[in-house]
């Protein structure tokens, strides 16, 4: 396909269909309900939260899938950071009993991200596609995953062999 000879305009956050998705599926998790008669909002993922020790891994896995997303349609690697650490923070305080799931109530990390987005696209820092960091990414949650399956397999024999 010939490369235009202008160069095409910059795709404002609400003409893409897949941010709008994100945005949507972010709402869901962190907004979609409001406690009847205040202003506060709240989505599946506090819900989640109260599955002791696996509900966090849903909200987790989605929260993974709109940063991948929002990283493949022009976010850039420093945001990419910071839409990481709000989900991680949201992840691990989450995980604490009963203060997690007063956290998951206030703190609302996918609609933390993508605000940081909207207004990334806003200032005109659209970057297009990040797919070096996503390779990046990969490899090193790969590593993660292959350091947790090592480190399993030297506890189970480390345990053996004291029983």
């Amino acid at each position: 396909m010939p490369t235009p000879a202008f160069p095409l305009p910059t795709p404002t956050f609400d003409q893409d269909n897949r941010l709008l998705w994100v945005e949507r599926i972010s709402h869901l998790l962190d907004s979609q309900f409001r406690v009847p008669g205040t202003t506060w909002r709240f989505g599946l993922d506090p819900i989640m939260g109260l599955i002791p020790v696996v509900g966090g891994l849903p909200s987790l896995a989605i929260s993974g899938v709109l940063i991948l997303t929002m990283l493949r349609h022009g976010a850039s690697g420093s945001l990419v950071v910071r839409m990481v650490v709000n989900v991680v923070l949201d992840a691990l305080i989450g995980s604490i009993p009963v203060v997690g799931n007063i956290f998951d109530f206030a703190y609302k990390a996918n609609d933390r991200n993508v605000r940081l987005l909207r207004a990334h696209y806003q200032e005109g820092r659209y970057q297009g596609s990040g797919r070096g960091l996503i390779g990046l990414i990969l490899v090193v949650l790969l590593a993660l995953a292959a350091g947790l399956v090592w480190g399993g397999w030297a506890l189970w024999h480390w345990a053996a062999a004291r029983w």
